[in-house]
């Protein structure tokens, strides 16, 4: 591919330096005609010298117009006094600073060589004062255009280039965010975990110490019980230490409130339906196993997302959420929404961190994740999330 790319890049340069090369020779022709006719007297080989300065003007001009091109553009300028042919190059190499180099040069440039061919054209015998004029009219009118198409080509590439920049900004911001949005889910998701695990930990030394101290126990027992006893407490502060720094980002987290589940389904719900949502629950889970708590946490977040993403781009659309539990192998959630009933200028924009986010916390588990419009213009969420069949919610299944 890179070397498809350099390729392409070289035969546009040899393309355009044949361009050039080819406008110069035919400038070039064109003053040595005219220089033939208004000195008809002149040899041969005074004209062969003429053509091959001004070959060897052309061959300076391809070879070097891009690496020094105001230097270039001043040596052809000198070539120019003793070749007719060599205008062309001189001509062409003001073209390139035009192209190449700020406007302060190119302006020093075009009133330098403005200058000689008013110069020459007075000081040349030509016929009349008005033959002169218009000769050094025409000139400097053609030379003027050139300058004017190479400062367009320099405006144009500089645009290009410029658009080309803020793409990549815009690409690499949004590389950014994603990457953002996959962090911050992933925090979260260890946020939650920490207080699942620090709930349990806390209920086994708990227990441990129960068992460490009853009156009458074995000395064995009670050794075993606080070594389990200490080395829980040893981990809740580890984990506290490895954690906590998740938390100091965190503005306004309740660190003591229990992470929802699947029985806070409903009551989601009914706080969209609070909010003024319209929001239809199926649920299809009164006789399934109990779901355990890791996979009803991930369940509850994909409904919340769900929901919210309804609320901002399908204001006053009715949503469904249903949940299944289908052969008995595995939570599906699903939510839908048609298109709103206003316009789409109604929606709110969105960045899709919040689906990313989803798509973390169902491979978290080893689940799927669709997302995408339905045929009626509307939005399908689904999800299908394992539960094995020898797993339920109690302590222990929630690590």
């Amino acid at each position: 591919m890179r070397g498809g790319s350099v390729g392409r890049v070289d035969l546009r340069r040899t393309a355009r330096d044949l361009g050039v090369l080819a406008a110069a020779v035919v400038i070039g022709l064109f003053m040595l005609q005219g220089a033939l006719e208004e000195y008809p007297g002149k040899s041969s080989a005074e004209a062969w010298r003429d053509v091959a300065v001004g070959a060897a003007a052309m061959l300076v001009l391809v070879l070097f117009r891009r690496r020094w091109p105001v230097r270039v553009c001043l040596l052809l300028t000198v070539a120019w006094l003793f070749s007719a042919v060599a205008m062309g190059a001189m001509a062409m190499a003001s073209f390139t600073v035009a192209v190449h180099r700020p406007w302060r040069a190119t302006a020093a440039v075009a009133a330098l060589n403005t200058g000689l061919i008013a110069l020459t054209f007075a000081l040349v015998p030509l016929g009349g004062a008005r033959e002169r004029v218009q000769a050094i009219v025409v000139v400097t009118l053609g030379y003027a255009v050139l300058i004017a198409a190479g400062l367009l080509v320099r405006s144009r590439r500089q645009l290009i280039s410029s658009l080309r920049e803020r793409a990549r900004q815009a690409e690499e911001g949004q590389r950014l965010r994603v990457e953002e949005a996959r962090l911050l889910e992933r925090e979260r998701i260890a946020r939650e975990m920490h207080d699942v695990l620090a709930h349990r930990i806390s209920l086994l030394a708990v227990h441990a110490g129960a068992l460490e101290f009853p009156p009458g126990a074995p000395a064995a027992q009670r050794d075993a019980a606080g070594v389990i006893r200490r080395t829980a407490y040893e981990a809740m502060e580890d984990l506290r230490q490895v954690i906590g720094v998740l938390r100091d980002d965190t503005r306004g987290a309740d660190p003591d409130r229990p992470q929802p589940t699947l029985p806070e389904v409903p009551a989601l719900v009914e706080q969209a339906r609070a909010a003024g949502a319209h929001v239809t629950l199926e649920d299809g889970l009164p006789d399934a196993p109990e779901v355990p708590d890791r996979i009803g946490r991930h369940a509850y977040r994909i409904v919340q997302e769900g929901l919210t993403n309804a609320r901002k781009h399908a204001p006053g659309a009715p949503v469904r959420v249903a949940l299944g539990f289908p052969g008995r192998a595995g939570l599906t959630v699903e939510i839908v929404n048609p298109p709103p009933p206003g316009p789409a200028a109604d929606a709110l924009p969105g960045a899709g961190a919040g689906l990313l986010g989803l798509r973390e916390r169902v491979a978290l588990v080893g689940g799927t994740l669709e997302h995408g419009r339905t045929g009626d213009g509307g939005f399908r969420l689904y999800a299908w999330l394992p539960v094995p069949a020898d797993e339920g919610p109690g302590p222990g299944r929630d690590l």
